[in-house]
């Protein structure tokens, strides 16, 4: 959806969090093809990704990938899982209590580190083989949130993840 005008009723409401989110979980992807490697923090770099994952390099508006964890139990059952492991979906950040979807086209902190929310991030084809039949469109809807990063700094597990 198209952001409405700050100063709109729908503006204002668009611009409300009732509370601050925290991220749950960090992972890197050190190369295409390879599994992730969970970290306690990351560097992020501006116009890059985070030091040590595979689009670290200058992805643009794909710098850093995040998920809701309160969608990994529906895509769980989607797929016909009891649970599902953060790695397997391949996603930088899992982040619980704020609504990533509202944070696409915003500016958002995550402990010092400024991101800018891009782009829907759809699943891909890996999902299905990580998955199994059907888990690309048991994600589909809930795949998360591409981020580029304003301003660098340090990530961290449990750090607070605000609007601006």
């Amino acid at each position: 959806m198209k952001q409405p005008p700050a100063d709109s009723e729908l503006g204002r409401l668009f611009a409300q969090f009732p509370r601050a989110g925290r991220v749950d979980w960090i992972g890197l992807r050190p190369a295409r093809d390879v599994a992730m490697r969970e970290v306690e923090s990351a560097d992020a770099q501006v116009g890059g990704g985070l030091q040590g994952d595979r689009y670290a390099g200058g992805s643009g508006k794909r710098g850093i990938t995040l998920i809701q964890a309160e969608h990994l139990p529906a895509i769980a059952a989607l797929s016909g899982h009891d649970d599902i492991a953060p790695a397997t979906l391949r996603r930088n950040l899992v982040v619980s209590g704020i609504p990533l979807a509202a944070l696409r086209g915003r500016r958002f902190r995550i402990g010092d580190v400024l991101l800018e929310g891009t782009d829907a991030c759809d699943p891909c084809s890996r999902m299905e083989a990580a998955l199994g039949p059907g888990g690309y469109n048991a994600m589909r809807g809930m795949g998360g949130l591409c981020a580029r990063i304003l301003e660098g700094g340090t990530l961290r597990r449990g750090d607070a993840v605000l609007g601006e």
